[in-house]
């Protein structure tokens, strides 16, 4: 049984908690910032494969208490790393610390990556190359106040990349957050799913990955996840998985899912990443501003991360547009279940409607709120009603 931490967005554990138990995870413990399971290799792989909010998914192979620097070295020097992976294979170690009175993370980095090279040294008179760009193996290190713990890493590259989006805005929402908050909103394939301001298409291509039953991990080419590169990787149970992921996958056919942007390049970037995915012929793009366009359905989910002040748009700007977009929604939206993530906390205040639900969620390092706005026949009348003269 071996032991997985799998970290995501926070705000998001409870429904990273969720996928974990579909694919086979036991004694499940959520903490900020990820959850923790023990299960098989087949469950490893699984996560990789199947879940849409997990960042990565993390093999523990050591953990203990520690001093000092030196304490860390021996922790490292003591596992049995060409049990795990080839000498020819290239590394990387990543340190992440909490609260750990160690001064330098740059210093603990390297007492790890030595207590690696001179552990294979000593068994192969070889030592592993050290790729930063891009690695075979990568080793996370991640020290609290008394203890330290090593991971290797069986993602690769994050998981949130899918491998089928080739053109980006400047801000992109990552995918496995846009998952998260399609999840929170309730949306069920065959519910209209409006974006109204869709950037590079991160909300259309997961919705319509969820309405396919795709997996997001079949997008990545072989090669691409971490574990292939260890020793224990059972390229035929991987096989097997995929083949059955693949066959799962319903035939790609005209979906409600529906998106907008003001931004003429905007639509070009989602069309391109959505025909590089092969669901450009189930998702309707097309030019429109949202204060002007019309809900493409009497009902359905809208979501939409708009422009901030961290990402677009001075503040007077911002200020200006929010009552604006109240209005557009009370007039042409009715029915529509609303959502918006936004770092912004005036948008609340000044967008004029009834906030329903306030989620609490990050978009990398910044704090945001994912903010709930069912619009109901009516509600135009009474924000005026109670509107100060």
């Amino acid at each position: 049984m071996n032991h997985y931490f799998a970290t995501c967005p926070r705000g998001l554990e409870t429904l990273l908690a969720e996928d974990l138990t579909v694919v086979g995870g036991k004694e499940i413990a959520t903490v900020p910032g990820g959850v923790a399971c023990n299960g098989s290799l087949e469950t490893g792989y699984r996560i990789n494969l199947e879940s849409r909010i997990a960042t990565r998914v993390l093999w523990r192979i050591a953990r203990g208490g520690y001093r000092n620097e030196a304490e860390i070295y021996q922790l490292a020097y003591d596992v049995d790393w060409s049990r795990l992976f080839s000498v020819d294979r290239s590394i990387r170690v990543y340190v992440t610390a909490i609260r750990s009175p160690l001064k330098s993370i740059e210093f603990i980095t390297l007492k790890v990556k030595d207590a690696i090279c001179d552990r294979f040294r000593a068994e192969t008179g070889r030592r592993p190359s050290v790729n930063t760009k891009s690695p075979e193996i990568r080793v996370h290190l991640f020290v609290t106040e008394q203890q330290a713990t090593l991971y290797l890493d069986t993602s690769g590259e994050p998981l949130y990349v899918r491998g089928h989006k080739l053109a980006k805005i400047g801000a992109p929402l990552k995918e496995n957050l846009a998952a998260g908050i399609l999840r929170l909103s309730g949306w069920q394939p065959g519910t209209p799913l409006l974006d109204p301001m869709c950037g590079s298409g991160t909300f259309l291509l997961e919705a319509a990955q969820v309405s396919l039953d795709d997996a997001p991990g079949l997008s990545r080419e072989s090669g691409d996840f971490g574990f292939e590169h260890l020793k224990s990787f059972d390229a035929g149970l991987w096989r097997k998985l995929q083949y059955e992921a693949a066959e799962r996958r319903r035939e790609a056919n005209a979906l409600p899912i529906f998106g907008s942007d003001l931004s003429a390049d905007a639509i070009a970037r989602t069309q391109q990443n959505l025909a590089h995915a092969g669901l450009d012929k189930v998702v309707t793009l097309e030019r429109s501003d949202l204060l002007q366009r019309s809900a493409p359905a009497p009902s359905g989910v809208l979501v939409a991360n708009p422009p901030y002040g961290e990402r677009l748009g001075s503040e007077d700007e911002l200020a200006a547009f929010y009552p604006l977009l109240g209005d557009a929604l009370k007039q042409r939206f009715i029915g529509w279940n609303c959502w918006f993530l936004s770092a912004d906390t005036r948008l609340p205040k000044l967008i004029r409607l009834q906030t329903s639900r306030k989620v609490p969620l990050y978009n990398g390092a910044l704090e945001c709120r994912l903010y709930n706005i069912e619009i109901i026949a009516g509600s135009r009348r009474r924000t005026r009603e109670n509107e100060p003269v």
